[in-house]
């Protein structure tokens, strides 16, 4: 079954996360970042050399969502575990989260393989995400995320470059480390996209999702990557509260939404540096396990609201390092 989301300029995610590199490039002393040149691209680190921080990780989370969500900091109470938190709102879930946010794009180069993410993924258009929405945008204006501790070398835009088919001064590519500041604050903004996968995995038609919003920690900077993927994906399984508006049966809702959140993985209640090495270690973990801690589904048609999931702040706490 495909979603074809109407191709209307000013929703196009990379036009409209144009405006928001912009700003970027114009406070980037403010934002401690660093604006470079990669052959004949521009790239701008967010926290590989350059500090980066909270501000810089806001932006780059509405940069990575094609300007189509609203994304801010805020205090929340998870369980008793007060905690900074980051807050996304979306009136076009499938769009913003789906065909921009999504990180479905390998991008390989040698013997490394890249997570590409953001809107240059509506114009790469690759994989089966991107025929169900049915949407994708010109080469105009590319704009890739990139999670990542290193920049991209030449050979890297020109790999991005060859498959997005776009010119290389039309290429724009945002870099921010999982063990950073910035990096932690755009994986807690990928809570309401971790929701609307696991709907999608679950067979449900995304269709239905009208609007959508979500809270999650945002993880103190880790170590290493490996520790930072590793809280940074607690922080949304154990902390994450995601709420859709939906168009849809009372009888379908009560059905589905105890199969959404991270209570229903195998492994629940493990925090991942919990995980023994070898087979069941974090790189091995499956798609069912990133699942956001609790699920709310809210029903315009009838005007019940069904949720599911539980906050662990116990969880949170050993994955976090507190020591209180």
């Amino acid at each position: 079954m495909q979603l074809p989301l109407s191709h209307i300029p000013e929703l196009s995610p990379n036009r409209r996360a144009l405006a928001l590199i912009d700003e970027v490039v114009s406070q980037r002393h403010q934002l401690r970042v660093q604006v470079t040149s990669q052959s004949g691209a521009m790239v701008i680190d967010c926290g590989v050399h350059a500090e980066g921080g909270y501000e810089a990780g806001v932006l780059f989370s509405k940069i990575c969502l094609g300007g189509l969500a609203d994304v801010s900091l805020t205090w929340q109470d998870f369980g008793g575990l007060r905690w900074l938190s980051a807050e996304v709102v979306t009136d076009h879930p499938l769009r913003a989260c789906m065909a921009s946010q999504y990180a479905g794009w390998p991008i390989k180069c040698g013997n490394r393989i890249y997570m590409g993410s953001g809107p240059a993924g509506a114009v790469v258009h690759k994989g089966s995400l991107y025929k169900l929405l049915g949407y994708q945008d010109p080469p105009e204006i590319v704009i890739l995320c990139l999670e990542s501790n290193q920049l991209p070398t030449a050979e890297v835009i020109g790999v991005i470059v060859d498959e997005c088919g776009c010119a290389p001064e039309n290429l724009t590519v945002l870099v921010a480390p999982t063990a950073s500041v910035a990096g932690t604050v755009q994986v807690a903004a990928r809570a309401l996209e971790t929701g609307l996968f696991k709907l999608r995995r679950l067979g449900y038609d995304l269709d239905k999702v009208v609007s959508g919003a979500a809270a999650c920690p945002v993880s103190p900077v880790a170590r290493d990557t490996a520790s930072g993927l590793g809280r940074t994906n607690d922080a949304i399984s154990y902390g994450a509260t995601v709420s859709v508006n939906v168009r849809d049966e009372d009888a379908v809702l009560r059905r589905l939404v105890g199969r959404v959140p991270a209570s229903a993985a195998e492994g629940y209640g493990r925090a991942y540096m919990d995980f023994e090495k070898g087979h069941d270690n974090f790189f091995n973990r499956g798609p069912d396990q990133f699942n956001p801690a609790v699920i709310r589904m809210c029903s315009l048609s009838s005007g019940n609201t069904f949720a599911a999931g539980v906050l662990r702040p116990d969880v949170l706490r050993r994955s976090f390092g507190i020591s209180e």
